[in-house]
């Protein structure tokens, strides 16, 4: 596992910044966003660096796949039992803020289109 020194995100996962943790393993650290667009606004973060998925790797993309098969259950237990919204910010263009690859989970209540 390799994390950035400069990175919000790793901070939090070192527990170097305080976060309020929904779940945690090996792989991930789920925890919920401190500037909320839904009722539930999650943020899951694998526990290795890397901005986008193409930078991912081999490792990060198993990281990934980790995380998409427990977000379901993750969801349920926060609220979300009538669906939500999962979105991931690619580049500058996309609004990504933390270089960080990460997964909003929005839900909770009826979203916007």
């Amino acid at each position: 596992m390799t994390l950035n020194d400069n990175c919000i995100f790793c901070k939090i996962i070192k527990g170097e910044i305080p976060s309020q943790k929904v779940y945690e393993d090996d792989f991930m650290l789920v925890f919920k966003d401190i500037e909320p667009k839904a009722k539930v606004h999650l943020l899951a973060v694998p526990k290795m660096h890397f901005k986008l998925i193409s930078e991912a790797g081999e490792e990060g993309l198993e990281a990934i796949s980790h995380m998409l098969s427990v977000i379901p259950e993750v969801a349920a237990k926060n609220g979300c039992t009538n669906g939500y919204r999962l979105v991931i910010n690619q580049g500058d263009d996309a609004g990504q803020t933390v270089f960080h690859l990460h997964i909003h989970i929005l839900g909770g209540e009826e979203l916007p289109w």
